[in-house]
């Protein structure tokens, strides 16, 4: 049975416009005139017969059809995108990447402008997660994960760097190391809160520190330990500049967690997610050779 849609690009205007709040906005990125926008959704509303905005020029809503017209072409134009770019085989446009938040901010966004000099026309989105990807319902191109094997089906893998962690604190509680941190707020995450279990099991170090504090995400347990709040334990590539500037210290060095730090790719390549893969890999090889971590001491 053939498909009676209207018109494709009366659709984009209106999943703009709604999306945005704006018709000047949607015009805006459609790269059209204002008036080319509300002549699209006026067309769309006569062969729909129903109005999709309301209420003044200046502050215009969605009705209850435009409502749900909107949630429709959203899911329709988003799976479109997705569709187009698992096919496509460019050196520019969008590429998508996920990884851990604290890893982007600390390792990944310093080192990323050598790539985008590289390839300026490929536009990287980073989107912040560590959870497990499932590359048969995300729409990453590749995802950035710390962990171990078994990675996840459909992925192939490209091997980045071992993890090392260390107990690390700000310079002004130096001299708690001494007593093995005594009476020291021991700091964990969330996200992670077997990092100090693993780490006094690996390195065989009795720790007699004091109350446990708790933060939500890696980088406010990384905050709170550089303003003196306490002693937490955390990977090398995340603490390497606060350690080489002074803002922390790590007086008993790093050791080897069992981790990996890896990057994902759909099995099915595409130029873009190779060249940045790639590049990543490079990167991570120059990091491992010019910043190596000291050892448990």
């Amino acid at each position: 049975m053939a498909r009676r849609l209207p018109s494709l690009n009366a659709l984009r205007a209106f999943e703009a416009a709604g999306r945005h709040g704006r018709m000047t906005l949607a015009a805006e990125e459609l790269n059209v005139t204002h008036s080319a926008v509300s002549r699209q959704i006026q067309h769309l509303e006569e062969v729909l017969g129903v109005p999709l905005f309301e209420g003044p020029k200046n502050r215009q809503r969605l009705t209850e059809a435009g409502s749900v017209l909107l949630s429709g072409l959203n899911a329709a134009f988003d799976q479109m995108d997705m569709s187009v770019r698992s096919v496509a085989d460019t050196e520019e446009g969008p590429l998508d990447v996920s990884c851990p938040g604290t890893f982007t901010m600390r390792w990944l966004i310093p080192r990323l402008y050598r790539f985008q000099a590289e390839y300026p026309n490929i536009e990287v989105r980073l989107t912040a997660s560590p959870k497990p990807v499932d590359f048969a319902r995300d729409g990453f191109d590749v995802a950035i994960r710390v962990g171990t094997a078994p990675w996840p089906e459909g992925a192939e893998v490209i091997a980045l760097f071992p993890e090392q962690t260390g107990p690390v604190l700000a310079p002004s509680l130096a001299e708690t190391v001494a007593t093995h941190f005594a009476g020291m707020p021991v700091l964990h995450t969330r996200t992670r809160l077997r990092a100090w279990g693993d780490w006094l099991a690996r390195s065989g170090i009795s720790v007699e520190g004091g109350g446990r504090v708790e933060y939500e995400h890696f980088y406010f347990m990384l905050e709170a330990a550089g303003a003196g709040l306490g002693v937490c334990v955390a990977p090398w590539p995340y603490v390497t500049d606060d350690i080489r500037f002074g803002r922390l210290i790590a007086p008993m060095g790093f050791l080897e967690s069992g981790h990996e730090y890896v990057a994902l790719r759909r099995a099915r390549r595409n130029r873009k997610s190779v060249l940045f893969c790639e590049w990543l890999q490079k990167e991570a090889q120059t990091f491992a050779l010019s910043h190596p971590a000291p050892g448990v001491e």
